[in-house]
């Protein structure tokens, strides 16, 4: 291990040094001020004669007198199933005063992308409690399902809700025991005692001291801490920080999952405060610009992050991503939301109307999407009648929505019977459907009956994208239901 002081220059949180070895590119450094502090950093380019560093902690107190050691590996994660149940800091070291970690082994945080070929097609229904997103928009084992937001949205309320309610279904085991269709890891029951377990990966990025105080309060009031391993990268830490906090949870899902046969659900919030570390550390290093100032290669940075979701041929544990982004703007057309929508398999948007109307959670069910949803429905995944039901939700909602527009023009008297039925209906399901609060949770099955119940004010002759069997049982309950409440 060679040390050198020949720094030339120091930019933001980047510090130039003069070599004479070839240095290898990711690899670890230290750096030694003159007070005696050591800080650790990562080299981001090489040449023959010069690199540049970027510092985790932060470049104030080096100057040229610092003193630099590359150690010849790059940055790794200490891996053990005893992190569950542990908080870290954003550079993977503990922040809640238990004892130190004894890691099973230490993994390059870099990690890669899961081969296409060694893929298993993700199928299997996570329960997250949340009816707009079980029901509208399911979330399937292995997918990469994002939450588009704004600022000053309850986008990290929602993320705790989703951690703390999230689930594999007990039935699920005994539905893939008992059905015909493969399972994808050789037909094993998966959940229950027999199955894998279920844990939580939470990295917070760029969050403030408050909301990170509310984050932990709510991880041990519910208990979901001893099912997760957090994160932590506060507003104050160096934004450098930030790109590697992603990777290290990353790293440590991929330990649980795969070495350990967890389903594991990664929560990453908020991701625009991580490419905007991106954009910091291009500016420092004088990069051509792209779109709005963010660096060109922030598509390929965030397709590393993103692709290393999913189930992997013959494994039992599986990584499903929830990643978190606040729109600049509301605009859905930013660089952050916009590459993200084409890595990802559809996005979930938190609405600001819906939020000031105070529904909880705001989830704007419309444009938001599920694209592999339909692997995840269905018999012996969530209810046999869950697909015709989700798509009548939609049409009928749909069509109550943008009558709207033509209320507000020619007001409710103007409007025909079955038009004043669909704005009734649209006005109900954000109210009943949609507004659940952030504490409470609900099965599948009572999430589909929700659903029937508001179902049941339309006639029979609007439910036209249900099949007749399931209009005959279900339709016909919701209805007795009904009678029954008002007897």
């Amino acid at each position: 291990m060679k040390e050198y002081r020949t720094i030339t220059e120091i930019s933001g949180p980047l510090v130039f040094a003069e070599v004479d070895e070839p240095i290898s590119y990711n690899e670890i450094v230290e750096i030694e001020t003159p007070s005696g502090d050591t800080r650790r950093g990562q080299v981001l380019e090489t040449a023959d004669d010069i690199v540049s560093i970027q510092v985790f902690e932060g470049t104030e107190g080096i100057d040229r007198q610092s003193s630099v050691r590359f150690l010849g590996e790059t940055m790794k994660m200490p891996v053990t199933e005893d992190l569950l149940g542990r908080v870290l800091d954003g550079s993977g070291n503990p922040i809640d005063g238990g004892p130190d970690i004894v890691p099973e082994e230490r993994r390059n945080i870099v990690g890669a992308a899961i081969n296409p070929t060694a893929r298993e097609f993700p199928r299997e229904f996570i329960q997250t409690g949340v009816s707009a997103i079980d029901g509208m928009n399911t979330l399937v084992r292995g997918q990469k399902l994002p939450l588009f937001s704004g600022s000053g949205l309850p986008h990290n309320e929602l993320a705790l809700q989703i951690a703390r309610q999230a689930t594999v279904p007990e039935e699920e085991s005994e539905a893939a025991e008992a059905s015909d269709r493969p399972s994808g890891d050789g037909g094993e029951p998966r959940g229950g005692e027999e199955g894998s377990e279920f844990a939580v990966v939470f990295a917070a990025m760029g969050i403030t001291a408050e909301e990170a105080n509310e984050f932990m309060d709510d991880f041990e009031r519910t208990g979901a801490l001893e099912r997760s391993v957090v994160f932590m990268n506060l507003a104050d830490d160096p934004a450098v920080e930030r790109t590697v906090t992603p990777r290290l949870a990353l790293t440590t899902a991929e330990y649980l999952a795969f070495d350990h046969d967890y389903h594991v659900l990664v929560i990453l919030t908020d991701m625009t405060n991580y490419c905007e570390a991106l954009r910091e550390i291009g500016a420092a290093r004088e990069e051509v610009p792209g779109r709005r100032g963010y660096p060109g290669y922030m598509y390929t940075d965030l397709a590393q992050i993103y692709e290393r979701a999913g189930r992997i041929k013959g494994e039992d544990g599986s990584i499903t991503q929830i990643p978190i982004l606040t729109m600049p703007g509301d605009d859905d057309t930013h660089p952050i939301p916009d590459l993200t929508g084409y890595i990802t398999e559809g996005q979930i948007y938190v609405n600001r109307d819906l939020n000031s109307q105070g529904i909880k959670p705001p989830i704007q069910v419309l444009p938001s999407l599920s694209r592999l949803q339909d692997e995840g429905i269905g018999e012996g995944l969530t209810r046999e009648d869950h697909a015709d039901v989700q798509a009548q939700l939609y049409a009928s909602y749909a069509e109550g929505d943008d009558l709207r527009a033509l209320e507000n023009i020619v007001g409710r008297e103007a409007l025909d019977e079955r038009q004043n039925r669909l704005l009734d209906f649209a006005d109900r399901f954000e109210e009943e459907f949609v507004d659940q609060g952030f504490d409470t949770t609900r099965t599948i099955d009572e999430t589909l009956d929700t659903a029937w119940d508001l179902l049941s004010m339309l006639p029979e002759d609007d439910l036209y994208r249900i099949d007749e069997d399931y209009i005959e049982t279900y339709y016909g309950e919701s209805e007795q239901v009904e009678a029954t409440a008002d007897d």
